[in-house]
């Protein structure tokens, strides 16, 4: 049974806007620069996705990180469990195809964060029903940052996933300044846009204009679908 105290920065999930995930192979200042810019900017939420480092490094990272976050930006590592609790973050985001939610729970404890990447319907019931804090909805649109991520379904399917679930839906894959209000419109509680922001030449302000652009189209009840 899980635990009836939500502790505080799963009671942040309620308030996603704008999600951060850092692509070092993308970044053009590099990912601490990113996160600190981004949390200066008003990010609550970021996750150290990195695939190249040694896990010694990435350990290295993920505390200099842990210290940036402080007390102003949950702290989530994507995959690596072993990293997550080494730097003492607030939680993990992992994918279909790697540690089942049940293992990764007992590992963690009921405490900390556990988001699961979900493409359909069916996944997203299931990542409720086994205890996942939130999901994030990919591919909404095409996107070449993750090279296997299929074709996007289109921002409307955050509309059909957020009529089955209670959970948090963060939406990911190919989202920008150009299309990021539909996904909103269409129930997203929150977005990533990864190539938007760590390719920037001013990761501060671009953080900005999505999170203002979210908190004023959530702001206003007539702008979003008809969702529970």
């Amino acid at each position: 049974m899980r635990a009836q105290f939500m502790p505080f920065w799963k009671s942040l999930l309620n308030d996603i806007d704008f999600y951060l995930v850092t692509d070092s192979g993308l970044s053009r200042k590099g990912t601490l620069s990113d996160i600190k810019c981004a949390v200066a900017a008003g990010c609550k939420i970021v996750q150290y996705r990195e695939k190249d480092k040694t896990t010694k490094e990435m350990i290295e990272e993920a505390i200099l990180i842990r210290k940036i976050c402080g007390d102003n930006a949950i702290f989530l590592v994507n995959d690596r469990i072993d990293v997550a609790l080494a730097a003492g973050a607030d939680g993990v985001h992992i994918g279909q195809d790697d540690m089942p939610i049940d293992a990764a729970r007992k590992i963690l404890g009921e405490n900390k964060i556990i988001g699961l990447t979900v493409h359909d319907t069916d996944e997203a019931i299931e990542a409720e029903r086994k205890g996942a804090d939130y999901v994030g909805f990919s591919p909404i649109f095409d996107t070449t940052t993750k090279k296997d991520a299929g074709m996007g379904v289109g921002p409307e399917r955050v509309q059909a996933v957020k009529t089955i679930i209670d959970i948090p839906i963060v939406a990911i894959g190919g989202i920008n300044k150009d299309n990021c209000v539909s996904v909103v419109e269409n129930g997203a509680d929150g977005l990533v846009a990864i190539s938007a922001i760590v390719c920037s030449d001013d990761v501060k302000r671009e953080t900005k204009y999505f999170i203002e652009t979210i908190r004023k189209t959530k702001q206003n009840p007539s702008n979003r679908v008809n969702v529970k």
